[in-house]
């Protein structure tokens, strides 16, 4: 291991003794390059939704950690997702979001793809009107399609390729909310906004998964949703959380509630739980709507909270929908200046990366101790590698 990277040991002590990661995996750049790698690039990492291709030929170019990728609906209506780069030059393919009417075609030299990412035609390629060559196989020449999954509306990927498949890494969280494996309906342009934060994207997931800071930063949330209400979730390599007793459907003027999700258990009535996929995705489940927030980061101290409301029917309730989005956006606004806050903090040289209340922040620990693994395994291998090519 090289010298200059510490021990993570401490972190991945027990609860009661562990310290949290360091302040160089929130401010150092190396730190925040060696975690791409490990963390978010090796893991089925969070994308988009697929609410955002809604219609067969939509396609959107989107920037993850600085690598060009396209999420794309093909002509079937599968969502996939693609390097954003030609095979013969490596250009930029699709700048904007758009329709994809016929196939993709390469702005450089008109190399053309199917929604598919098949290579469909090159033309002169061989020459002045001539579109084939003995040298250029097509169908050796496709777009190069990133691993993905999709659950509950999540563009999931797999950077690395290298990942267990998604139902076997998250298959405990899969039983754990099989009632709700129905159909979830997005809200539309109503039931979505963006939240940038000056944060490193871990402080979001931290701040999240805890309701130990509910009495005094959502006050209002926790004048009926109290801290006594919430319980801890906490699997241990695998995801955390919180959950409440107390859910409160939102009402119109006239006491209309959103359509509950069908066959849900008593648990339900009155329950909810909020969840982080790891790495980078906050899942919220509740009777009669749900809600996924996809974490981008954009820089080692920034990030965009990409939050999608989603609902048990397609057709709900303008009204409410819109004051369903106000709501939540109220409670998630009033997040910021704690995790920018948690930001800036880390610039204090004395600062250890800090205790764990054994009682409260157990889902806290579990994400440390979780990327705190992620980053041994990864520099085990390059360790590995570095010795056998000696």
């Amino acid at each position: 291991m090289d010298q200059n990277m510490p021990d993570l040991s401490a972190v991945r002590r027990p609860v009661e003794t562990a310290q949290g990661l360091s302040n160089s995996h929130y401010i150092d750049p190396t730190f925040f390059e060696e975690e791409k790698k490990a963390v978010l690039f090796a893991n089925w990492s969070g994308l988009a939704v697929a609410a955002d291709v809604p219609e067969a030929g939509d396609a959107v170019p989107i920037n993850f950690l600085g690598m060009p990728l396209l999420l794309i609906r093909d002509k079937d209506g599968d969502v996939r997702v693609f390097y954003n780069t030609c095979r013969h030059r490596g250009m930029i393919l699709v700048e904007e979001p758009r329709k994809i009417e016929g196939a993709i075609r390469c702005p450089y030299h008109s190399w053309c793809y199917s929604t598919k990412g098949k290579l469909v035609t090159t033309p002169h390629v061989g020459g002045p009107g001539q579109n084939t060559h003995d040298a250029i196989d097509r169908n050796d020449l496709g777009l190069a399609e990133v691993r993905s999954h999709i659950w509950r509306d999540v563009v999931f990927i797999n950077i690395s390729g290298n990942a267990p498949a998604f139902e076997e890494v998250h298959a405990d969280l899969l039983k754990r909310w099989e009632e709700h494996e129905h159909p979830h309906y997005h809200g539309g342009a109503d039931s979505k906004f963006q939240l940038p934060v000056k944060t490193n994207w871990k402080l979001a997931v931290e701040n999240y998964c805890e309701s130990y800071h509910l009495p005094w930063i959502h006050p209002g949330l926790n004048s009926y949703s109290r801290l006594e209400d919430h319980y801890n979730i906490t699997e241990l390599g695998k995801y955390s959380g919180q959950g409440t007793l107390v859910y409160r459907q939102l009402k119109d003027d006239a006491g209309n509630t959103f359509p509950d999700y069908p066959d849900l258990s008593s648990k339900w009535d009155e329950g909810a739980e909020y969840i982080v996929v790891y790495p980078n995705v906050l899942l919220g489940a509740q009777r009669d709507h749900s809600f996924a927030i996809v974490l981008e980061p954009t820089a080692m101290d920034h990030t965009i909270e990409h939050v999608h409301l989603y609902y048990a029917q397609a057709e709900t309730s303008v009204e409410l929908r819109e004051k369903n989005t106000q709501q939540w956006r109220e409670v998630f606004e009033e997040d910021v200046f704690v995790v920018e806050g948690m930001q800036r903090g880390r610039h204090a040289m004395g600062f250890d990366g800090g205790r764990f209340s054994p009682a409260m922040d157990g889902p806290t620990h579990c994400f440390h101790d979780w990327v705190a693994g992620r980053i041994e395994t990864h520099r085990a291998a390059n360790d590995a590698a570095g010795k056998a090519a000696e």
